[in-house]
């Protein structure tokens, strides 16, 4: 009933958020001696009832908000924010314990993947909970969570809905793949599904297994396809990403590297790719020791976009139609850093708060069209939340934008392994805990 009466509810905050005026998003030239700089509100999401962390993935033009939160019992649930609104809609889910919403689109759909009460057959554990359930890909929509078609294997995830309702994830076919390690036995390949009906993508280069994890309202898909490895946190998968993809057409086009070849550092991924056809990932440099942001258009090809002044590595994980992108950058200790980065210029997204606040912004997941960003960021105590930057009206200049920086605040080790192993920290913080 809760999920039900959320889809009422949205309803009337959709035409509130309607008669918003849009925030200024000014672009920074730094050219010019006094730089013109958009600021944001910071405002924290926060977790479920009893929960201790939540994380973001997808944020629609309306400021609709998809990720999941813990519980009191240490469970994890898809979950939906908009407004003031906090709606678990992993329960009753799919019927199992665990879930995680990944995308929403202006439609108010979400897609994502969600534990049955079935154990896997094969002793896999594809969503990573450790509970070796069977892990399935879901549309939520109307209050409903409806169970989308596995490639004819166990298991499946759902990533992202474009606002034309298809669906991209990957997905497990019926074909053990003997590079897998323990306990994945399934190939999984990169997939589409269009109304309710599912249908792979190619991989290139011979690769085994892909995922894709981005799709936009044209039907162009981002993702990546490579070989299987051992489960990685930071991704939520098993893949070891050889080739970063964009498939136009169900055809897949291998977007080429910033000079690694192995996919051993963070990998050669794309994670969004935008109405313009636009692609933003993360690639490795050469010799596969770190990886940085990039940039992918058709006339310039892949662009290294770098990293925050003194930082090691970087992923840019979101892009808007306006082509501002969002992701991390992390220093030699993987200490991550929320940017933004318009014509040219990355920005710690932490120097530009309005005012103060008491998130410090470690990743920047999504942007949407009105320049609304969120991300994960860190509390005074060290709690993970879900946070939404809200461009704010005015325009400020470099001469006061020393109120809003907040001091960087470094992760333990307990911090990290909490993150790592029980709270998900999710595929578009790759790198986050540091090479596997």
């Amino acid at each position: 009933m809760k999920s039900r009466r959320m889809t009422r509810i949205a309803g009337v905050s959709l035409f509130t958020l309607l008669a918003l005026p849009v925030g200024l998003v000014a672009q920074e030239n730094h050219q010019h001696k006094a730089q013109k700089l958009q600021h944001y509100t910071i405002t924290d999401l926060g977790t479920l009832e009893g929960g201790t962390f939540s994380q973001p993935f997808s944020i629609n033009r309306y400021g609709l908000v998809s990720g999941s939160s813990n519980l009191t019992d240490g469970n994890q649930h898809a979950t939906l924010w908009l407004e003031k609104l906090r709606v678990d809609i992993g329960a009753p889910g799919l019927g199992g314990p665990n879930s995680i919403a990944f995308g929403d689109n202006d439609k108010f759909q979400s897609a994502g993947e969600a534990e049955t009460s079935t154990p896997d057959p094969n002793g896999e554990d594809f969503c990573g909970f450790g509970t070796h359930l069977t892990c399935l890909p879901f549309l939520w929509q109307d209050g409903e969570m409806i169970q989308l078609p596995t490639l004819g294997g166990n298991n499946g995830a759902a990533n992202a809905i474009s606002n034309r309702g298809e669906v991209a994830g990957f997905a497990e076919n019926s074909t053990p793949d003997p590079g897998c390690p323990a306990p994945q036995v399934l190939h999984f390949e990169p997939a589409v599904w269009e109304k309710g009906a599912i249908r792979k993508l190619p991989t290139v280069g011979g690769d085994p297994d892909g995922v894709a994890y981005e799709i936009n309202d044209n039907g162009e898909v981002a993702g990546a396809s490579g070989t299987c490895t051992t489960f990685n946190p930071n991704f939520l998968n098993n893949l070891l990403a050889v080739h970063a993809l964009l498939w136009e057409n169900g055809k897949a086009t291998d977007l080429g590297n910033l000079g690694g070849k192995t996919g051993q550092a963070g990998g050669n991924a794309a994670y969004s790719v935008n109405n313009r056809g636009e692609v933003v990932g993360s690639s490795d440099l050469p010799g596969d020791t770190t990886f940085h942001a990039f940039l992918w258009t058709r006339k310039t090809g892949m662009q290294d976009l770098g990293t925050l002044s003194g930082d090691v590595a970087s992923n840019s994980i979101s892009i808007n139609d306006a082509g501002s992108v969002v992701g991390v950058s992390l220093d030699a200790k993987f200490n991550p850093r929320a940017f933004v980065w318009e014509k040219g210029v990355m920005t710690d997204l932490n120097t530009r708060i309005a005012g103060h606040s008491s998130l410090y912004l470690m990743t920047g997941c999504s942007i949407n069209s009105r320049g609304e960003i969120t991300g994960l960021g860190m509390t005074s105590t060290g709690e993970i939340h879900t946070y939404l930057a809200t461009p704010t009206r005015g325009i400020a200049t470099t001469e006061n934008t020393s109120q809003g920086v907040i001091s960087p605040r470094i992760l333990s080790d307990d911090a990290r392994n909490v993150l790592q192993q029980q709270l998900r920290f999710g595929r578009f913080v790759v790198g986050l805990m540091g090479p596997q």
